[in-house]
């Protein structure tokens, strides 16, 4: 269920990072700027914004670039995440991007959507991805 919570203290982290990130989104196709922040359970924020390419299927999130960013230095745990995006809209993480994050999110993992004026939702992992295709299906 989504909420509108007020200001925690690991939105205001998180949010400064994204928002410092911002400008570094490379999207001169849908000049959509999209920044995230990620807290890993070792304590530690990445940052990453979209990068889009010319061939669309080519094209990353900010959400994946901060995740991978964090699994690439040995992370493995997602404790939180934002997505900030320069519309006025608030987004919340596409298909594919929760899909990822399922690999390393738990259920009551937090997830900020918001914008440049603050306003923004905050979910447990499992509102988002309801019966999430984990590694259990696998075995």
């Amino acid at each position: 269920m989504m909420t509108k919570p007020t200001l925690d203290k690991t939105y205001r982290k998180l949010f400064l990072i994204a928002k410092n990130t911002l400008d570094k989104a490379y999207s001169p196709y849908s000049h959509i700027k999209v920044a995230s922040a990620v807290l890993m359970s070792n304590g530690r924020v990445y940052s990453g914004c979209n990068i889009e390419n010319a061939s669309y299927g080519a094209t990353i999130c900010a959400e994946r670039v901060a995740i991978f960013k964090a699994i690439s230095e040995g992370a493995k745990k997602i404790k939180a995440i934002l997505v900030l995006t320069n519309r006025n809209e608030i987004w919340p993480p596409c298909g594919i991007c929760r899909q990822v994050m399922a690999e390393f999110a738990s259920p009551i993992t937090v997830v900020y959507a918001t914008n440049l004026n603050k306003e923004f939702l905050k979910y447990r992992f499992s509102e988002l991805l309801p019966g999430a295709f984990d590694k259990t299906f696998l075995v």
